[in-house]
C-alpha cells in the first residue's frame, strides 16, 4: 500500500512496478495451494493476521490504484506510462485479492469471526485478523470488486462478532499478542490471547468500524 500511495501522489509509475514485484516475493514464499498464506517459509500454518495482512494490504492497494484510474487522462509527462502499468497492477492485485477473501469464506467461524490458525478449529477466535479481513470484505463490497450475495453475509455477521468483543471503554477480547516468525503449528496456537486495551487491536477495530460505516451510507444512498 505505501508503494501504490506513492504512485498515485507522485504520478510515477515505477512506483506501481515495484508494488507488483513485492506481490510476486511474497507471494512465491508465502502463498499455500489452497490460498491461505503461511506466516513465513518456516512453516505452513496459515496464521490469523499474517492472512489479515495481505487482505487488508491489497485492499488498500487497489483502493489507490482504482484513483489513479478514475482520474482523467492528461498529456502529462509520464500520465501513459503509469496508466498502462496501473491498468496491469490493478487487474492482478484484484484478480489475487477475490482469489484469498474466497479462500478465507470458507474458514469463518459460525459465530462470524476467523481463528488465530485459519484453518485450525480448535485455535481460539481471534479479533484482529477478523477485522482486517472484514475491512477487506467490506471495501471490496463499497469498491463493486465483490459479489454483494456471496460476500455481504459473511461481513455483516463477522461485524456483529467484532461489535461482541470490541468494549466501549476500549477493552478487547483475544487479541493475538505480538508474533514474530515461529517455525510450528503448536508455537501459533500458544501465542497469548490479550483480554483488554491494545493499541494493534484498537486500531483494527477503529478502521473496520469506519469502513463498516462507509459501507452503510453507501447501500443507503443507493
Amino acid at each position: 500500500p505505501i508503494l501504490t500511495a506513492a504512485g498515485r501522489l507522485t504520478g510515477e509509475a515505477k512506483y506501481i512496478d515495484m508494488a507488483e514485484r513485492h506481490l510476486t516475493f511474497m507471494q512465491r514464499h508465502c502463498l499455500r495451494d489452497d490460498g491461505l498464506y503461511r506466516h513465513s517459509p518456516l512453516c505452513e500454518t496459515p496464521w490469523g493476521r499474517g492472512n489479515g495482512f495481505p487482505a487488508l494490504g491489497l485492499a488498500l492497494a487497489l483502493t489507490d490504484l482504482q484513483a489513479i484510474l478514475d482520474q482523467p487522462a492528461t498529456d502529462r509527462a509520464g500520465d501513459a506510462a503509469l496508466r498502462e502499468a496501473t491498468t496491469w497492477v490493478h487487474a492482478r492485485m484484484l484478480k489475487d485479492f477475490r482469489a484469498h477473501l474466497q479462500a478465507l469464506l470458507k474458514h469463518q467461524d459460525p459465530t462470524g469471526c476467523w481463528r488465530q490458525v485459519i484453518d485450525h478449529r480448535g485455535a481460539y477466535r481471534e479479533h484482529t485478523s477478523t477485522c482486517m479481513i472484514t475491512f477487506a470484505m467490506a471495501r471490496g463490497l463499497r469498491q463493486g470488486w465483490l459479489d454483494e450475495a456471496t460476500f455481504r453475509p459473511p461481513v455483516e455477521r463477522a461485524w456483529e462478532a467484532i461489535k461482541l468483543r470490541t468494549g466501549e471503554d476500549g477493552v478487547l477480547f483475544d487479541v493475538c499478542t505480538g508474533t514474530g516468525k515461529q517455525r510450528t503449528l503448536q508455537d501459533y496456537l500458544d501465542r497469548e490471547a490479550i483480554f483488554g486495551r491494545d493499541e494493534r487491536g484498537g486500531a483494527m477495530a477503529l478502521i473496520v468500524a469506519t469502513e463498516m460505516a462507509n459501507l452503510r451510507g453507501a447501500s443507503d444512498e443507493k
